[in-house]
C-alpha cells in the first residue's frame, strides 16, 4: 500500500495509520475489520528536501549532496520529520530511507530515455529525431529543480522540444521521411535536417526493458534510519 507525499495527509489519516502500523488491522465505525498483516506500507515524503538542498548552488546536486555526508543528510531529514510527525507515528515506522539526489549524468540519461519515447512516436509517423549531448544537457538543466529533483523534466521536454517541433511539423517544415537533428545554441534548441533513413518502429516492451535496465544500473543509494514500518523520505525524485 503506497501513500505518496504523506506529509500532506489529513491528521485523521495518521490516526488510522497508527492502528494499522501497531495492530496490523483496521476496524471501522461499523465494526468491520480489514487485515493488514501481510501488507507492506510504504510512505513517500519530501520532508527535508529543502534542508538537504540548502548548501547547493543553483544547478545539479552532486553525488555527495554538495559535501554533506550520509549522516548529515539523515540528521537534517530526521530533524524536519520530528517537527512534522508525532513521535508515536515515527516510532511505528520500521525504516526511513533518504535517497540520494540524481546527478547531472543520471538526469541526462533520463532525458535520453524520455526522448526515445518521443522518437518512437515520430517513427510511427515516418519521421525521426536525434539529440546532441548539448541538447540533452540543456533539457536536463532546464528540467531540474534544486529541491525537487527531476520532477519538472517532462514539462521541460514538452516546452523546449515537443511544442516547437510540433509547430514546425504543422507548418510543413518536416514531413514523412525527415530526420531531425536537435542541438543547443544560445540557450535554445535548434532543429536542422539530418541524414539517414527513418528506423523501423520498435516494440513498446523493448523500450520498457531499456527503462528497467537504466533504473537498475543507477546507484541511487540511501541513508537509512531504522525506527519502527517502511517510509521513504527526503529528496528522492
Amino acid at each position: 500500500v503506497l501513500f505518496d507525499e504523506i506529509e500532506k495527509a489529513h491528521p485523521d489519516v495518521f490516526n488510522i495509520l497508527l492502528q494499522i502500523l501497531e495492530e496490523g488491522r483496521l476496524t471501522d465505525a461499523q465494526g468491520r475489520t480489514v487485515d493488514f498483516r501481510n501488507t507492506v506500507i510504504i510512505m513517500t515524503s519530501n520532508v527535508g528536501a529543502r534542508e538537504i538542498a540548502q548548501p547547493t548552488t543553483l544547478g545539479f546536486s552532486t553525488e555527495e549532496h554538495a559535501g554533506l555526508s550520509d549522516k548529515e543528510i539523515k540528521s537534517r531529514v530526521m530533524a524536519e520529520m520530528k517537527k512534522l510527525f508525532r513521535p508515536e507515528f515515527l516510532n511505528r515506522i520500521d525504516e526511513i530511507i533518504v535517497f540520494k539526489s540524481l546527478t547531472a549524468e543520471q538526469i541526462a540519461e533520463i532525458v535520453k530515455l524520455m526522448v526515445a519515447d518521443l522518437r518512437e512516436r515520430l517513427i510511427e509517423q515516418n519521421m525521426s529525431i536525434n539529440l546532441t549531448e548539448a541538447a540533452c544537457k540543456l533539457i536536463a538543466k532546464e528540467g531540474t529543480d534544486a529541491t525537487y529533483g527531476a520532477r519538472p523534466l517532462r514539462r521541460a521536454i514538452q516546452r523546449l522540444l515537443e511544442d516547437p517541433l510540433s509547430e514546425e511539423i504543422l507548418e510543413g517544415k518536416w514531413t514523412a521521411g525527415s530526420i531531425i537533428d536537435v542541438d543547443a545554441a544560445d540557450g535554445e534548441l535548434v532543429f536542422s535536417q539530418g541524414s539517414g533513413a527513418v528506423p523501423e518502429p520498435r516494440k513498446r516492451d523493448s523500450i520498457a526493458r531499456e527503462a528497467e535496465l537504466l533504473l537498475t544500473n543507477y546507484d541511487l543509494g540511501h541513508a537509512g534510519v531504522r525506527r519502527g514500518g517502511s517510509m521513504s523520505g527526503g529528496a528522492a525524485d
